[in-house]
């Protein structure tokens, strides 16, 4: 199976395959390595048990993703959709610039450059070759969302599923990464996910209606957790 930007694949159905194999745990994007976080905030007292974990991603990192990674997903889409390389490369800068600490953005960028790797390899396309080029030259930091959003745009994958994927993924890294961290264990961790994903519908709907130049969100705790991670003396993921 190749990728595909024809309209009609989405009317066909052909993207479903692609996607399930692409969100499966297999599909080695080194998410697992990561915690985002997540490690610091449970040091520090904010997601130390089930309940507080579900309270951070129902009160922090859902709004972040609401209001900043969704509706960038989406731009990223369209553009991916034109083949706008100028627009793809501005648009991985701005998010560049808003991950404000070293981690975050070296764990955007690694997982983005492991995802554009495996998938010029099992589904090539000239257009990510052409980002493969840009990214050789240093000319964009390759964050997770942007390869993301070509990816599915590519594969001809529904903006609206996409921006479901991204939020279910999300919020799955992080109770995968919490079974390591705190006393919780698989069906706590599905009850949680359960939970947050009862709004996803509206949480998408109104991500569509955030403009590009309204798009962002402030979550000092978690900038403040990824800085005191980068310096911990032990640690259990990357970032």
């Amino acid at each position: 199976m190749t990728i595909s930007g024809d309209a009609g694949a989405s009317d066909s159905w052909e993207w479903v395959g692609p996607l399930l194999q692409t969100v499966d745990p297999l599909f080695p994007t080194g998410s697992y390595a990561h915690s985002l976080g997540l490690e610091e905030l449970v040091q520090m007292g904010q997601a130390n048990d089930a309940e507080n974990l579900e309270s951070y991603l129902r009160d922090r990192m859902i709004p972040y993703l609401e209001n900043l990674e969704l509706p960038y997903l989406r731009f990223l889409h369209d553009a991916a959709a034109g083949e706008d390389l100028e627009l793809l490369l501005a648009l991985d800068r701005e998010i560049t610039a808003m991950k404000l600490t070293r981690e975050t953005r070296e764990a955007s960028s690694t997982q983005g450059r492991q995802r554009l790797r495996i998938l010029r390899s099992i589904y090539p396309n000239p257009f990510l070759d052409l980002v493969d080029q840009h990214i050789q030259k240093n000319e964009t930091g390759c964050n997770h969302l942007t390869v993301f959003a070509i990816q599915h745009s590519l594969q001809g994958i529904p903006n609206r599923v996409s921006l479901l994927t991204w939020l279910y993924q999300a919020i799955a890294a992080q109770c995968v990464a919490s079974m390591k961290l705190i006393r919780i264990g698989e069906q706590g961790c599905q009850k949680i996910i359960c939970g947050c994903m009862r709004d996803a519908t509206d949480i998408v709907r109104r991500s569509l209606g955030v403009p590009r130049e309204d798009a962002g969100w402030f979550n000092p705790v978690v900038d403040i957790a990824s800085s005191r991670h980068e310096r911990a003396h032990v640690r259990l993921f990357i970032s």
